[in-house]
């Protein structure tokens, strides 16, 4: 929705910044290829016990952080 806007609004936008827009959508494309593809071939050699006492042990800081310093 705000992309439309700018464009009603008349904001005009380079070749070069669709250049660097669409590198960057292709680069974050493929980055996520390779991790989910990662991340899959880890799962499917490891368990996701280390996974859930790091979940554990973060949310016993992040509790204890909040028990503390929060309002």
């Amino acid at each position: 929705m705000k992309v439309v806007k700018l464009f009603a609004d008349g904001v005009t936008v380079t070749s070069l910044e669709w250049g660097v827009l669409a590198v960057g959508c292709a680069t974050a494309f493929l980055v996520s290829l390779a991790s989910i593809r990662f991340l899959m071939d880890f799962v499917k050699k490891h368990s996701f016990a280390s996974f859930g006492w790091y979940r554990i042990a973060l949310g016993v800081l992040v509790l204890g952080y909040f028990m503390i310093f929060g309002r």
